[in-house]
């Protein structure tokens, strides 16, 4: 890791993709989203504040517990001068979207002991699975799976002898 002084008060865009551990791509589509900003040098290169470490962790972390870009950016617009979120910011803001982290939370707990018997049987028309097949009406489309094409096999396996799938009409 190539050391920056402690003192440097700006950072090239790779400097802070290496202490960030963000791509530099990523640093220049939040910058194009309007999450960070940097000023251009004379030489028309990106310069970062140091708080923008910050402010990109601050950006990562929200979007690792599955917060959108657009409410992170809402967030951020709500600190004035946009300044760089700080502990009291980080609990304020986290505690706002903790009601929403739960109701998402339960849905995924609910959809997991919902899918159980079909993941184990994979035939997806048991009259007991309300996610797949409320009231088992691809039961009556004969027996096993009704969703899948077993005609198509996964590329680059040699598992289908069967003749080969219809082609489709728009093409790729």
């Amino acid at each position: 890791m190539t050391k920056v002084a402690w003192n440097t008060k700006e950072l090239t865009v790779g400097q802070l993709a290496e202490r960030s551990g963000v791509a530099v791509s990523a640093l220049h589509f939040y910058e194009a989203k309007g999450l960070i900003s940097s000023r251009r040098t004379a030489g028309n290169q990106r310069r970062y504040s140091r708080d923008s470490l910050r402010r990109v962790a601050f950006i990562r972390l929200a979007q690792r517990i599955g917060i959108p870009l657009k409410v992170i950016k809402d967030a951020l617009a709500e600190l004035p001068d946009e300044r760089t979120p700080t502990r009291d910011d980080w609990a304020r803001l986290s505690a706002a979207w903790r009601s929403e982290l739960d109701d998402r939370i339960e849905q995924l707990q609910r959809l997991r002991d919902d899918l159980t018997d079909c993941i184990g049987c994979g035939c997806l028309s048991l009259d007991r699975c309300p996610v797949a097949n409320p009231h088992d009406r691809l039961g009556d489309e004969g027996p096993g799976a009704r969703r899948i094409d077993t005609r198509i096999c996964p590329p680059q396996t040699a598992c289908c002898t069967a003749a080969p799938a219809p082609a489709s009409a728009g093409g790729s």
